[in-house]
């Protein structure tokens, strides 16, 4: 492990901490997006700080889990009123319901398939939603097992974690699920990613640890300095190193595909650090549950 301040931090105000920046994703117009998880809104940021809202249901809604879709579209989760929501760049919303009251829809990708891909974190199944809104579901073979996020992997295929069952999923478009269970007892996977190298990668909130669990089925895991920085999200660089944040700690960490790990602290004390990604200029960009949106470049 190494720790290095060889990164420019910038951060963006977006909401008070009330609204609560949570997700995060660059759209198709060279803009990042941000779901506010308390206010029942989606903010644009531009990558020079010129901010919109738009809202996208409630204040109580809580929209989670935001993606760019195969459309030109943005698509959310709303985990509180269960709903998927659709977005356009210029704000328009249209939101549809799964046809099960109370799914509590979490984790949300652009599949293989032309399709979006969503877990429910309260029925136990992954559901996929065509752009027209067409809505079928894949039952998983455990019950309680609160799928959370969800990524296309580098084999066709859908990968996804298992929070509580402690596992990771793979579902192939076909419908078949294959469940890899994790070394770590208790290890609470969240965020996970398409790595660059054949492999998945994914976070343990509760273990403090970073995974990689290849096509193959082969699980390592790298432990972080501090067991008790409760990883979250986690996305992909270009260049082929992982980004996560540590909620409980105030960074952001790197890791590279030898398990080399770089953190990287926040400026503002206890900012909450959730979604990641790698915006369209190239830098590193987390939603700060307390407000704000930093941005990492060297």
């Amino acid at each position: 492990m190494q720790r290095s301040d060889h990164l420019s931090v910038r951060e963006f105000s977006v909401a008070d901490a009330k609204a609560g920046p949570y997700g995060i994703t660059p759209g198709p117009d060279g803009a990042l997006w941000l779901t506010l998880v308390h206010s029942g809104e989606i903010a644009r940021l531009a990558v020079d700080g010129e901010l919109s809202r738009y809202p996208v249901g409630s204040a109580e809604s809580r929209p989670t889990i935001i993606t760019s879709g195969p459309d030109g579209a943005l698509w959310l989760t709303r985990s509180a009123d269960h709903h998927i929501g659709r977005i356009t760049t210029d704000g328009s919303l249209t939101a549809f319901a799964p046809p099960e009251p109370g799914a509590g829809p979490y984790g949300i990708c652009a599949g293989p398939d032309g399709a979006l891909w969503f877990t429910e974190m309260n029925t136990d199944r992954i559901g996929r939603i065509t752009t027209d809104g067409r809505i079928t579901h894949f039952p998983l073979p455990t019950q309680g097992a609160f799928p959370s996020m969800i990524t296309s992997g580098p084999d066709e295929a859908l990968w996804f974690t298992l929070n509580q069952a402690n596992a990771i999923g793979r579902l192939d478009l076909d419908g078949k699920v294959t469940l890899h269970r994790l070394p770590t007892a208790g290890a609470a996977p969240v965020g996970i990613t398409c790595g660059a190298d054949e492999a998945v990668w994914f976070v343990e909130i509760a273990a403090g640890q970073i995974g990689r669990l290849g096509v193959d089925g082969t699980i390592r895991e790298f432990p972080l300095p501090d067991r008790s920085a409760k990883p979250h999200a986690i996305t992909t660089a270009p260049s082929g190193e992982c980004w996560f944040t540590e909620w409980g700690a105030n960074r952001i960490g790197c890791i590279t595909p030898a398990g080399v790990i770089t953190e990287f602290d926040l400026p503002t004390p206890s900012s909450e650090p959730h979604g990641i990604a790698v915006g369209p200029d190239g830098a590193v960009w987390t939603a700060l549950e307390t407000g704000a949106v930093a941005r990492l470049a060297p």
